[in-house]
């Protein structure tokens, strides 16, 4: 299905389907980067060779982590699709730049994918890479691994941007309770704080945990309450 045959679909479904539906894509999206993390266990961040190792012997597990992270892009696009149609009559414009937030940004983290599995070529045995002593494709997966983190940040940014866009609709809307979009809004500023990746890095754990905190809590107030359709159609019948 294109996108174009997606979006039609999405705009006619109610706003109560949109809200479950974006619930639902949402909880794929945590369960897609829990299955991707244990990928992300192999890399040893300054010792090339016990990386190349531990590539090697958990093949299947690392090109597991590879489609977990493909999958998680395609239903991230999903939620944005999603987004949209659900915050449009909240303020159309405001909703549209929050998609293309969230757009740049996967489209970054779809082509950083292909950084993570360059190391498992590299380290397959091409014999154009024959030339290279072993140590040096080592050296080059690991490499690999550093530019598909920094890329990855970079698409945190957007998110950010995504996240703090959100957050302002949710609070501007009547539909979804104010507190979710403050959370949401909060994360967005943390994520935006890649833009500086020490100060990023120095305050991760407290990053991760907003963020989380945020969006688990918006996924699982659309699963469980969906929105209050008729403040939804009132927003929507004064566009």
């Amino acid at each position: 299905m294109n996108t174009a045959v997606m979006k039609e679909r999405i705009a006619e479904a109610s706003p109560r389907l949109k809200a479950r539906m974006a619930g639902v894509f949402y909880l794929l999206t945590f369960l897609t980067g829990g299955v991707a993390v244990p990928s992300f266990r192999l890399v040893a961040d300054s010792d090339a060779a016990a990386t190349a190792s531990n590539i090697l012997a958990h093949e299947a597990l690392f090109r597991l982590g590879f489609a977990a992270l493909l999958i998680n892009v395609a239903v991230y696009i999903t939620v944005t699709l999603l987004f949209y149609e659900l915050f449009k009559p909240v303020n159309r414009s405001l909703s549209l730049l929050a998609a293309f937030f969230s757009l740049v940004g996967c489209a970054i983290q779809a082509v950083s994918s292909a950084f993570f599995l360059a190391p498992l070529i590299v380290l397959g045995g091409a014999q154009s890479l024959s030339v290279f002593k072993v140590e040096q494709l080592q050296a080059q997966a690991l490499m690999f691994f550093k530019l598909y983190a920094q890329a990855y940040n970079i698409g945190l940014v957007f998110f950010g941007f995504y996240c703090l866009l959100i957050g302002c609709l949710i609070s501007r809307s009547t539909f979804l309770p104010r507190v979710l979009g403050v959370l949401m809004a909060c994360a967005g500023l943390a994520w935006l704080t890649f833009l500086s990746p020490p100060l990023a890095n120095h305050l991760l754990a407290y990053i991760e945990i907003l963020g989380i905190i945020a969006e688990a809590a918006l996924m699982l107030w659309l699963l469980i309450k969906g929105v209050n359709v008729q403040r939804w159609r009132e927003l929507n019948a004064r566009r």
